[in-house]
């Protein structure tokens, strides 16, 4: 018999070690197994119970509620006012189409026993035996488009990658998860950590690169952890190294630690500050899968863009684009935060509407008061008011409303907030993040906050309004990279669609 207490950080900064510390005391016989959290974060800590029958499910379970359930006679399935059933027919759960996160939560991060016994390395033995061409003929017929937030085609970065001729190559994965709201790269890496492992060799395979880097940011510590071990397993189990699974094919992976720097979660920072720089965006061209790493073609892809190839590849191009909407095919990993009643991971096909996600699947506010806003797509989001919520979330679709997908974070406002303030507070996280290479960032930022904090004071309100829009119009035309260009993007949004806010004092 098994219990299943989560141990990622989400599960633990709520108390899961204290409850799986106090289930081993009392129950020394009983084999407990700390996976990653499936993603229904306000039912943790969640514990579930392996029965012949399936898995039971008990939360949010804290430490008073222990020997309650033991009591209650829970390693047999015994009623409990925490008793949730079984744990794959939770609604919540049980309505998702789980792709890139169907093993999180199911099963011990680092066992590879169980990551075999539920489909892992199937894609990559697959790719052992195809023509290289035929991998990224598969990942781009597929339709998977980085995760990261610009939605580029990775079949079309890998095929130049590939095609570039160069003695050596290089795997970026880019695991600098910075914008608020988002935090599924962390669950992924901590709860399906071979899965990404996967991805990467993959992608080695298919484009000739013989070393892989995962530049993970330095505040995610245990997500560190957890992948340094999975990498040391996959390399003591012959499937990173010299041989991979045997084969003549050679690749293995470190791991680099960010300082702290949102603008390395651009891709040519990234690579700055992996060669021991100063984070400053490059200029391009070229393009990083032409010179990238130390001068040579790299493929840069998100985690979840490399975790969901293994699934691709191991059930097929077909089965993966028969989801989704239009050119956004697959399903995206949505993240619900912000003022919500039930945040979490919700992974689904693209073409779920804002409501839904907010609504049926966040239960609205946690406050209770009426949603008011959300910022999709993290801090350089758009602000949806909701008049909007019938949008489908899918890249054209927010781009054609106006916002745009981003790392898939959904961040919920109620009706207290004003989007002034929030305004504001997108044109000085810019200002503070900069890396201050390009004049339109680096001072249109500052200009930016000064201005709008002269609309919040009812200070030439109209004047005001007009320059920030003209100062806007010259970030998004004049930055060198996103960080400059789309912080206009929640300022205007904001304007737009809550111009009450600014008219000096909210009505």
């Amino acid at each position: 018999m098994r219990i299943f207490i989560p141990g990622d950080s989400a599960a633990v900064s709520v108390g899961a070690d204290e409850v799986a510390s106090a289930f081993a005391e009392l129950l020394p016989d009983i084999q407990i197994v700390r996976n990653g959290s499936r993603g229904a974060l306000w039912l943790e800590t969640l514990v579930e119970v392996e029965l012949p029958t399936g898995r039971i499910a008990y939360g949010p379970v804290n430490l008073k509620d222990v020997q309650s359930l033991i009591d209650a006679d829970f390693l047999h399935g015994g009623a409990h006012p925490l008793l949730l059933g079984k744990s794959d027919e939770i609604a919540w759960l049980a309505s998702q189409d789980r792709v890139t996160f169907a093993r999180v939560g199911i099963i011990d991060p680092l066992s590879l026993d169980d990551y075999r016994a539920h489909g892992g390395l199937i894609g990559l033995r697959k790719a052992l035996v195809l023509e290289k061409i035929s991998i990224i003929d598969e990942v781009a017929e597929s339709g998977l488009r980085g995760r990261g937030g610009a939605g580029f085609p990775a079949g079309i970065k890998w095929r130049a990658v590939a095609q570039t001729i160069s003695e050596e190559k290089y795997i970026c994965c880019n695991a600098d998860e910075g914008d608020s709201g988002t935090f599924a790269d962390r669950m992924l890496i901590e709860g399906d950590p071979f899965t990404l492992i996967e991805g990467m060799t993959i992608a080695a395979i298919a484009v000739g690169a013989t070393k892989g880097i995962v530049y993970i940011r330095s505040e995610y510590p245990y997500a560190i952890s957890i992948l340094q071990k999975a990498i040391d397993i996959a390399r003591e189990s012959d499937w990173l190294g010299a041989r991979v699974l045997g084969t003549t094919n050679s690749f293995d992976i470190q791991i680099r630690v960010g300082a702290g720097s949102y603008v390395c979660g651009e891709e040519t920072a990234m690579l700055e500050s992996i060669e021991g720089k100063r984070g400053v965006v490059r200029s391009k061209p070229p393009l990083p899968a032409i010179e990238g790493l130390f001068g040579q073609p790299t493929v840069i892809n998100n985690v979840l863009t490399l975790a969901t190839v293994p699934m691709i590849m191991a059930q097929g191009a077909e089965a993966y684009k028969a989801r989704g909407i239009g050119r956004s095919l697959g399903t995206q990993v949505f993240q619900l935060a912000g003022n919500i009643a039930r945040g979490g991971i919700v992974e689904c096909a693209f073409g779920i509407s804002v409501d839904e996600l907010v609504n049926t699947y966040g239960g609205g506010t946690l406050t209770g008061r009426p949603v008011r806003a959300v910022q999709i797509g993290g801090p350089l989001g758009a602000y949806f008011s909701t008049a909007q919520f019938d949008t489908s979330m899918d890249y054209e679709s927010l781009i054609a409303a106006g916002g745009m997908l981003g790392h898939g974070g959904v961040v919920v406002f109620d009706d207290t907030v004003d989007l002034a303030v929030q305004a504001k507070f997108a044109m000085e996280f810019c200002a503070i993040e900069s890396c201050g290479k390009c004049t339109p960032c680096r001072i249109g930022s500052t200009r930016g906050a000064e201005t709008i904090d002269l609309i919040i004071k009812g200070v030439r309100i109209d004047e005001n309004k007009k320059l920030l829009l003209d100062l806007c119009e010259v970030m998004t035309d004049g930055s060198l990279c996103a960080m400059g260009g789309l912080t206009p993007l929640p300022v205007k949004s904001a304007m737009i669609n809550f111009p009450a806010d600014f008219n000096g004092v909210r009505t």
